[in-house]
């Protein structure tokens, strides 16, 4: 007689050979390593003698600075090549000359010792002056070499104390090297003229510029631009939407960016075949102060202005870019040599400009397009959300069918032993 322990043994056998089969299904092999080059990072923190103001949540800037370093550097990607320069942070007197020259590398760009990295930004204590200039010409030095992305993310509580060298001349000198260096900046007093300064800096790169008041923020938001550095680039296509779907571009497959002015509307035109699915998705940047409470609509319309299917977002103030997407699957037809379908894409945005604040150029606007086979052909199952993860779904299926028989069966066993005693 087969004995019950004998019984569970084979099934706890054959569901770990099922389970095997479903980590390591046939002609899976190990990952190769990534050969892309490493993307670099540098932290530039302000160490200025204003960085100890108490205002952030009843602390200093500077320990809320430090403790969204040490955040940071815990989570950052083991990908991530990462330094950190200071400026302010040395020089104690008073002379000018000697103190806009005080910036210095506290941890250099590279491979990430946490323990090293942090116990650097633990010597940190408010002292200086802010030469914001010759900080980032630095850091564009540090950062030099290699193919991955390039990013620096400057702190600061305060405009540059040393011109007549202007950090925004000094970012628009970067740019224009060409280097695909990207310079984001955050804000620690939300004051005029340190945001026209710290968003003049970041607009010259194509970066972002965030005004933060929180210690949370600040952890939050200098963790998705170190993250954000990780994310494999790809560069948008220019193209310039129109006013009215007539004079629109016609948009093939792609990553496409664009310039829409405040509170209008671009169109985009796009050609589906019967049998096809269009995807697209767009987001609008707020590269400059805006009003809390705005949002974006992307409509799929028809040439003759009927509107298919929408997609909105909307926000408060509390993020720089908003996001949305629409999916448009074209039905099949008995017509093997039926024409294309041009689909019209509208992109509003509903922002609209603080006091004082330029309109011109407009926001930023990337604009993804991508024309798939449609959900009703099999070799398409990532329409329903599968991708090639299908066998994966059949494998956990034909686990708990062939694992509910033989617990069926073995049940029926235990009862007629039961029985029988």
């Amino acid at each position: 007689m087969i004995t019950r322990q004998r019984l569970a043994a084979g099934i706890c056998a054959l569901l770990a050979t099922l389970t095997a089969g479903v980590a390591f299904p046939a002609g899976a092999v190990a990952d190769e390593t990534d050969s892309a080059a490493s993307p670099k990072v540098e932290l530039v923190l302000d160490v200025s003698g204003s960085m100890s103001a108490r205002d952030m949540d009843g602390g200093s800037r500077m320990a809320a600075a430090k403790q969204a370093f040490n955040e940071v550097l815990d989570a950052t990607p083991e990908e991530v090549q990462l330094g950190i320069r200071t400026l302010g942070a040395n020089y104690h007197g008073n002379d000018r000359k000697t103190g806009c020259k005080d910036t210095a590398q506290l941890y250099p760009v590279g491979t990430l010792n946490r323990t090293e990295a942090k116990t650097a930004v633990a010597t940190l204590t408010p002292t200086g002056w802010t030469p914001i200039g010759p900080a980032l010409l630095k850091a564009a030095d540090d950062l030099n070499g290699g193919d991955g992305t390039r990013r620096i993310v400057l702190i600061s509580d305060g405009e540059d104390t040393c011109q007549p060298l202007d950090p925004c001349e000094v970012a628009r000198e970067i740019a224009a090297k060409g280097i695909g260096l990207t310079i984001d900046t955050l804000g620690l007093v939300p004051d005029a003229k340190t945001r026209d300064q710290l968003s003049c800096i970041a607009d010259a790169t194509g970066g972002t510029y965030t005004s933060v008041q929180h210690k949370e923020e600040l952890s939050d938001r200098v963790g998705q631009l170190v993250d954000r550095a990780a994310d494999p680039v790809v560069t948008p296509v220019a193209t310039e939407g129109a006013s009215q779907c007539a004079g629109a571009p016609t948009l093939k497959s792609g990553l496409y960016k664009d310039r829409e002015e405040f509170g209008k509307q671009r169109f985009y035109r796009v050609d589906v075949n019967p049998g096809q699915e269009l995807r697209a998705s767009v987001s609008v940047g707020a590269d400059r102060d805006v009003n809390p409470d705005y949002g974006v609509l992307m409509r799929a319309v028809t040439v003759h202005g009927r509107e298919i299917v929408r997609g909105e977002g909307t926000g408060n103030g509390r993020t720089d870019v908003i996001s949305t997407g629409l999916r448009y699957p074209k039905a099949e037809s008995d017509d093997d040599n039926a024409p294309a379908e041009t689909v019209c894409l509208q992109v509003t945005n509903s922002f609209s400009a603080a006091s004082g604040v330029k309109t011109t150029p407009g926001l930023p606007l990337e604009l993804t397009v991508d024309v798939v086979d449609g959900p009703d052909k099999a070799s398409d199952v990532a329409s329903f959300g599968l991708g090639r993860g299908w066998w994966l779904l059949g494998a956990l299926v034909l686990t708990g069918f062939v694992a509910g028989l033989l617990w069926g069966w073995l049940s029926r066993w235990r009862l007629a032993v039961w029985r029988t005693n």
